[in-house]
């Protein structure tokens, strides 16, 4: 990790979505000391931006670090733009399940709940 002073990312991950990440970095073999969600934002979707959330068995040196108590959460400089305020969910429905984003800067968005445009 970087020693450099790191911009705060303010967001939320909401209790149902932290079950699922400490169940899924169990699954993978994840030391909660070193690994976590990575949550990244990528050019794509159906709105311009796609998030793209992947268990993750360290942080990368740039990324930034926000610790949830029993796991952290890494967001690379670039999507930290884009993260702030945002809230993580975990939702099963009959389309399926998975994280969904519900992000109060997004300027527009689209029904898969993973896609936002800025």
């Amino acid at each position: 990790m970087s020693t450099t002073s790191q911009p705060d990312v303010m967001m939320t991950v909401t209790p149902v979505a932290g079950v699922e990440v400490k169940k899924f970095m169990s699954q993978e073999g994840v030391d909660p000391a070193v690994g976590g969600l990575g949550v990244s934002v990528q050019p794509g979707g159906c709105s311009g931006f796609k998030y793209g959330p992947l268990i993750e068995d360290a942080a990368a040196e740039d990324d930034l670090v926000v610790d949830q108590g029993e796991y952290r959460v890494f967001v690379d400089p670039f999507s930290a733009q884009y993260i702030s305020g945002v809230i993580i969910d975990y939702t099963t429905s009959m389309q399926g399940s998975g994280f969904t984003f519900k992000n109060p800067n997004a300027t527009g968005g689209c029904g898969c709940g993973t896609s936002f445009s800025a």
